[in-house]
């Protein structure tokens, strides 16, 4: 049988790390022990001006395929998950294939399953790979979130980020991604959106993310601990046998209270929270790439990858790293 196995891992932030208390300097009505009571942030990472969605995905996959030891002309397709384009098209996928000097022939497109977007990339490259169609995926979340942040409001800017993470999934005999799972529900899509459209020429509706923190955090908690459960069983593996969780990195308080739904301690839950705040779809192949780096994430082990995000979309990927 051919399986799917993460061979490198990248990661890149943008830029020096913003404290709360830089924000307050710049005018924003909030404090570093409110931020950090309510969501457990304490910095993220704001690209500049310039920086771009595909350049960010560019120098996390750079990283990751050399953490694999492949060139960009190994690879045979590229997904890329985000929810801050650069463009209306083409995609963030294209212009990273020609940014890495890839082959042009190779598939390549975007997912966009918001904070979910990185699950729903890795589940997809898994089924190219297990029916033989491609050998070696490229799979990136990268996300420039400050272009679509009110500055005026409190409830929102503190908790966003910029940034890329990018893992490469090659096939293998060995069993790496082990069950995978995704889900939608488009009735709640009030609770978190950003509802612009192109029109005219002009932008209509409100271009910056608005949310329901109550409503979300509800949502979260439920749909995580749900997926969890749901691919452990389809792997038929207890609890027992998971090292790692590693979930979307939105709110230390959601991450907590889902690690615990699933009788998972604290200490197994990788958590960079504090340091990046919300990438949406860059939190999780961010967060697996600093484990991995540190030397927590070891080969062998068992992982447990959840996202979920605006949509509603959530996921999850259980794999042997």
């Amino acid at each position: 049988m051919i399986f799917a196995r993460i061979a490198g891992t990248g990661g890149y932030v943008p830029g020096l790390p913003v404290s709360n208390d830089d924000l307050v300097a710049r005018g924003i009505d909030t404090s570093d022990a409110w931020v950090r009571e309510r969501t457990g942030i304490g910095f993220r990472h704001l690209a500049a001006p310039g920086e771009t969605t595909h350049g960010m995905a560019a120098n996390a996959a750079r990283r990751a395929l050399e953490a694999a030891g492949l060139e960009p002309a190994d690879i045979d397709l590229i997904i890329v998950a985000t929810t801050t384009p650069e463009m209306i098209f083409p995609s963030t996928a294209c212009l990273l294939q020609h940014e890495l000097g890839v082959p042009a022939g190779g598939a390549a497109f975007d997912v966009q399953a918001v904070c979910s977007g990185f699950v729903y990339a890795l589940t997809i490259a898994d089924k190219f790979i297990r029916s033989g169609s491609h050998k070696r995926v490229l799979v990136v979340g990268a996300e420039k979130l400050s272009r679509i942040l009110d500055w005026s409001d409190r409830t929102t800017c503190v908790l966003f980020g910029d940034g890329a993470g990018a893992v490469v999934l090659v096939a293998d005999e060995e069993t790496g991604i082990l069950s995978t799972a995704m889900h939608a529900d488009g009735s709640q899509t009030s609770i978190l959106s950003a509802d612009a459209q192109m029109a005219g020429g002009s932008v209509v509706g409100c271009p910056f993310i608005r949310m329901d923190g109550q409503a979300v955090f509800k949502f979260a908690v439920k749909a995580l601990a749900e997926v969890g459960a749901e691919v452990l069983e389809q792997a038929g593996l207890g609890l027992d046998g998971l090292d790692w969780l590693v979930p979307h990195q939105a709110n230390i308080r959601i991450m907590q209270a889902t690690a615990k739904k699933l009788h998972v301690p604290n200490e197994r839950v990788v958590a960079t929270v504090e340091k990046h705040g919300n990438t949406s779809a860059a939190s999780v192949p961010m967060a697996l790439d600093v484990a991995v780096r540190d030397g927590r994430i070891q080969r062998g082990q068992t992982v447990l990858l959840e996202g979920v995000g605006g949509g509603f979309t959530w996921g999850a990927v259980l794999l042997r790293f």
